[in-house]
């Protein structure tokens, strides 16, 4: 394995050349010397010792080394290898239902084996099933160390990927570059950890190594941990160092008519977080904020007056939503409120016919549209703003990392770089904002505005559908309007972007499960509600007539929305009293908050049903007790973090492959604090060490926390 083996292909090279192992590695980043000395094993095989089959027992994982007796195909359902072996003190079957003929020949009658695997009894005496092998000689010495089982693709067997490793660890630049003062704890090297960690001792804690404990496991989390803080940091200073445009409040400005015509007044927590944007709107640097607040909590009506803030300054501001159904609900409310003020809105999704579309883009360019709102059509490469002052993002962590960049590269000017408003239904626990945004500046709303009921939330077994329906012929009977959310349209469902951007952008489409799927749901409830209007809502419906579905529903007309999860965000009916969430084990908890927060807006109490088919995984139970205990989206985005960790908070920030490897937020929030303030210290005395610190962690993942 030769260093140039390693090397990410050039432009012009022949890619296919590389092999199959090469092509793997390169697929999980195994680039560097340092990649490799940083790809540490899962778990580890203890082949440092001989157990004699007269002392083991059934259902223990050993080694053992014996001669071989016999060696014979058999048809048993099935053609397969058995092994007789005999160590001297008792005799073991090996069984392998897959197998080479080379195998046989190589494994003939008087050959010694050491072999490795499961022992149990089978109905011919004691066996082992596919047990590692290896042919040896009565002196040929066993391991030192644990053998170390390390994470793979197909096509990248452990025997070669152990030898990648081991040449890795051996060239890899393994100085120490922390300062020492800023090591917290009497931990091992980086390089002592590294090479303990791939080849630990026998006599080492099993536990400690698994558990992460060990002081070796310690130190390489704090190294990453403080990687990350520093690309953060570096974020945030490289961010100051940048112009925007100043965009100040006046007295009687636009900001102020909008809130003379609003139906509501801002609730305190809405009052404070527009006075935190309006002071970094100000500034001649770049406003780098996330919005985030609960279901319900009144994010749009801050967005419209920091929008309003850079219009009256004569700037232009781009609103970008997820989906068609989110775009189009701001659009119709943004219009609402501003266009009586003066205000010119533009529209701009991939639905749009070729002449509208020019004649939204036309008004973008000339800097008459002041406010433009749309989907991913926004960043699309014909749309060329006149005076891009300020973009804000709805639901951002469901942009992937290149459509936020793509969309910061778009607003880029010679001189100035626009502000940047990130919303999120999805309340962020501190210690993932510590972690992955701590380059950005974070606004809360933690309160609703009044009138909100309380929703209650009931789970059932899929058994109680029956009474369900009859429960929703009642409320529809009585004026009120439902909800029944779905996971699945026919047999595979294409995300509802893929549905609204047709231009240039591949379908994502889910692998078929065996679950209700939305059409069916339909035709039920059709039937059994006859009288009453169902409606049928899903990403594959043209945009016009998912349009006219919501629109009938908003008005009263259909009694009933069957739906995916579309609906999940955006969707405002006060009228909607009752959710049903069909196959609610399937969806993770933030969504499931966000599906609940469709109805509980008006002044009726609300009902959410959980249905959910038997049996329920440990982690389903966790989802479907926190959404029954508790309606707190801070409490769910807490348990959320500790069911499933940060992944889907960041949405793809981490571009498939996640920042943090080592460090569990559950586990080591007291590290994140010191690496933080390590952070800090090495970059004001120490920026040479610094930069090579994020440099050997993190490579060109740095770009990710930039996004």
């Amino acid at each position: 394995m030769t260093k140039q083996s390693l090397q990410p292909v050039e432009r012009g090279q022949v890619a296919d050349k590389r092999s199959v192992p090469q092509k793997a590695m390169d697929k999980l980043g195994l680039v560097r010397d340092i990649d490799l000395a940083l790809h540490l094993p899962l778990r580890y095989e203890d082949e440092t010792r001989l157990t004699l089959l007269r002392d083991a027992r059934d259902g223990q994982t050993v080694q053992i080394e014996g001669v071989v007796l016999q060696n014979r195909i058999e048809m048993r359902g099935r053609r397969q290898m058995i092994v007789k072996l005999d160590d001297g003190t008792g005799e073991v079957l090996l069984r392998f239902l897959n197998f080479y003929g080379s195998q046989q020949k190589s494994w003939a009658p008087g050959v010694r084996l050491r072999v490795r695997g499961d022992l149990r009894h089978g109905f011919f005496g004691r066996e082992m099933v596919h047990p590692t092998v290896k042919i040896v000689q009565e002196d040929t010495p066993l391991a030192s160390s644990l053998t170390p089982i390390y994470p793979t693709s197909a096509g990248l067997p452990q025997a070669y990927l152990r030898k990648a490793v081991a040449a890795g660890l051996s060239r890899a630049p393994l100085d120490e570059v922390i300062p020492p003062q800023l090591i917290p704890g009497r931990w091992p090297s980086l390089r002592e950890s590294l090479h303990f960690l791939h080849h630990p001792s026998p006599e080492v804690s099993v536990i400690a190594l698994e558990d992460h404990s060990h002081p070796a496991w310690q130190r390489l989390k704090f190294e990453e941990l403080l990687a990350q803080q520093l690309s953060q940091l570096q974020a945030r200073m490289a961010r100051a160092a940048l112009k925007a445009p100043v965009l100040p409040t006046r007295d009687g400005g636009l900001h102020e008519q909008l809130l003379g015509v609003l139906p509501f007044a801002l609730t305190g927590a809405q009052q404070r977080v527009c006075t935190e944007i309006a002071q970094d709107l100000a500034k001649p640097q770049p406003m780098h904020r996330l919005l985030q607040g609960d279901v319900g909590s009144g994010k749009t009506v801050v967005a419209a007056i920091a929008a309003t803030v850079a219009i009256d300054a004569g700037w232009q501001c781009a609103l970008m939503a997820p989906t068609e159904i989110l775009a189009e609900q701001h659009f119709r409310k943004l219009v609402s409120w501003l266009e009586p003020l003066g205000v010119k809105v533009a529209w701009l999704t991939g639905s749009l016919k070729a002449k509208a579309k020019r004649e939204q883009l036309a008004l973008v360019a000339s800097g008459e549209a002041q406010l433009v709102v749309g989907t991913h059509a926004v960043i699309q490469d014909q749309v060329e703003f006149a005076k891009l002052g300020l973009a804000l993002i709805d639901e951002q962590h469901r942009f992937g990392v290149a459509q936020r960049l793509q969309l910061r590269r778009k607003l880029e000017s010679t001189e100035l770089e626009p502000h940047l408003l990130m919303m999120s239904a999805t309340p962020i626990p501190r210690t993932l904002a510590m972690t992955y945004l701590a380059d950005l500046e974070v606004s809360t709303i933690d309160e609703l505005p009044p009138g909100r009921t309380p929703i209650v939330t009931k789970v059932f077994a899929d058994n109680r559908r029956p009474e369900v329906i009859e429960r929703i012929r009642d409320e529809v009977a009585k004026g009120s309007q439902v909800y029944w959310v779905c996971p699945l349209i026919d047999e595979t469902e294409e995300s509802d972007q893929a549905a609204d951007e047709k231009a240039g952008r591949a379908s994502n489409k889910r692998p078929p499960l065996d679950l209700s799927n939305v059409t069916q749901t339909h035709q039920e409830l059709s039937e059994a509600l006859q009288g009453f209007g169902v409606g049928l809502l899903h990403g594959r419906l043209p945009a016009s007539e998912k349009a006219d579905v919501m629109a009938r529903f908003s008005s009263g007309e259909l009694s009933v929305l069957v739906a995916t999860t579309v609906i999940e965000v955006g969707v405002d009916v006060p009228n909607a009293s009752l959710m049903v969430i069909e196959h609610a084990e399937r969806f993770g908890l933030s969504q499931l908050h966000q599906l609940r927060g469709r109805v509980g807006r008006g002044a009726v109490a609300s009902v959410c049903v959980l249905l959910y088919a038997s049996p329920l995984s440990d982690t389903g139970k966790s989802r479907l007790k926190a959404m029954a205990e508790t309606n707190d989206g801070f409490e769910i985005a807490r348990r959320d973090l500790e069911i499933r960790g940060p992944g889907e908070f960041m949405g793809s920030r981490q571009s498939g492959a996640a920042l943090l490897r080592f460090a569990d937020l559950s586990e080591d929030q007291g590290m994140v604090a010191r690496a933080r303030a390590a952070a800090e210290q090495m970059l004001h005395h120490h920026p040479y060490a610094a930069e090579r610190h994020v440099a050997r962690w993190l490579g060109k993942k740095s770009e990710y926390l930039k996004a």
